[in-house]
């Protein structure tokens, strides 16, 4: 009589993704591992010229979502992405962001001095 012997892996919850830290800076992948708070972990290493980000999913997630180690890597990547385009928009509006302040403080000031 053959017996079947069946070899079950522990389910995976962790998922690792690297960039080239000369062209990802390391504050947009922050922001993105802040935005998967309450659905996993992420850890980061540099290796090399690489930054290494090790997620992990919260076996009790407050927010109750089941997705999969892939998901993840997607969301995040979307994350990333999100974070750097939100980098360059800044630095391009930059200027205009300060005049606009500066006119803004500046009508302030003088409605200040009208009144005192």
């Amino acid at each position: 009589m053959s017996q079947v012997v069946k070899f079950s892996q522990p389910a995976l919850t962790e998922i690792t993704v690297d960039f080239d830290s000369r062209i990802q800076p390391l504050d947009a992948l922050e922001a993105a591992a802040y935005r998967l708070i309450g659905i996993a972990t992420c850890q980061f290493d540099l290796v090399e010229d690489r930054f290494v980000c090790r997620l992990s999913l919260l076996s009790n997630s407050s927010k109750r979502e089941s997705i999969s180690l892939d998901d993840l890597r997607v969301r995040f990547l979307n994350f990333v992405t999100d974070e750097n385009l939100r980098r360059r928009v800044a630095q391009k509006t930059e200027g205009v962001r300060n005049v606009i302040l500066a006119l803004a403080f500046g009508s302030l000031a003088a409605t200040q001095e009208r009144f005192d």
